[in-house]
Formats: structure tokens, sequence, C-alpha cells
């Protein structure tokens, strides 16, 4: 099913054909670089399971992308209820996940853009995204889709001292 389109992109539901590609994009470490390890080929299908699991609760989620010139599939833009406790939760979040390949084309900024545009309609009226502090590239996705950075937290499943721990995190309102 296609939810969303833009010029360059199809946002869609996953596919089981995605299921190799979304491996392979996991085990990628330029992908994983800013998360704590790279996913096993059981965590992955484990992931693809509560991806579909939340799209048939919710109706929403993490959408699939894939080029519109060519239907290759190059990861995920959407939204996903927020899995920790913390100052800002319960909340759902916008985050996005694209194979190392798809990097630097601005098709993650485009993909979010999109779901942003549409996330009203779905009665959500506001959305958080967060990353990694060192993980430039992603916050520069948050700023140029009009999120509003409103602090810095210590993410409580990343061991305390990791680089990866102190995130900074993004909100915007609907």
């Amino acid at each position: 099913m296609i939810y969303f389109e833009t010029e360059r992109l199809i946002l869609r539901g996953w596919r089981q054909e995605d299921l190799p590609r979304f491996v392979a994009m996991n085990k990628d470490e330029r992908v994983m670089r800013y998360f704590p390890a790279t996913l096993s080929d059981a965590e992955t299908e484990s992931f693809f399971l509560r991806i579909h699991d939340e799209f048939q609760r919710k109706g929403w989620g993490l959408y699939a992308v894939e080029l519109k010139s060519t239907g290759q599939f190059i990861g995920y833009v959407g939204l996903h209820e927020i899995g920790f406790d913390a100052e800002f939760t319960p909340g759902v979040e916008i985050g996005w996940r694209l194979d190392a390949d798809y990097h630097n084309h601005g098709y993650a900024t485009e993909a979010a853009k999109e779901v942003l545009k549409n996330a009203g309609t779905l009665g959500l009226h506001r959305l958080y995204s967060f990353t990694a502090k060192i993980n430039l590239p992603s916050e520069r996705v948050m700023q140029k889709i009009g999120m509003l950075k409103v602090g810095e937290f210590e993410h409580p499943k990343l061991i305390s001292g990791s680089p990866l721990c102190t995130h900074v995190l993004y909100r915007i309102d609907l």
C-alpha cells in the first residue's frame, strides 16, 4: 500500500521482499555508525515484525521508502512510539534510517517533510526526534524539516559515558 509520494520517493507499506535489503542495511557499519551495534538477522527480523505490528495497531508507523525512478527499497522514514521512559514520554518520534548508498541525497529530509505534512491527519499533535549528539547528519535533517531543539538527555538504554549516550532532542508541534 502506498501512503505518500514525493517528487522522488514512494513511502509505502513493507513487503516481504524488503527484508533481505533491510537485513543488509542493519548489518552495515556505515548505516549503524551512531547506534551501539549492528543488528543480527534475527534482530532485524524481529524489528520488521514490530514495524508490521505497529501499522496493524495504529495505522501508521515506519514507512518503507523506495525510489520512484527504480523501485529500489532504500530504508525507512516514519513514526514510532518512543519505547523508553523520559520527561517527553509517552510520545511519538519521527525517525529515519537509509541505506548508506543513499545518504547525502536529501532523501531523508524529503520523506520526513512528507510524513510531517500528513501527521496531523493521524490525530498527532506533537512529534519528537532524537539522536546521539555526535550524529550531526541526522540532526541536520531535524533542523531542515523545521524541528526545534529543546534540549539534551542521557539515553536510558545506553551505557553511561558512551559517546552515543548524550542525545539531542528536537520537537515539532503540528
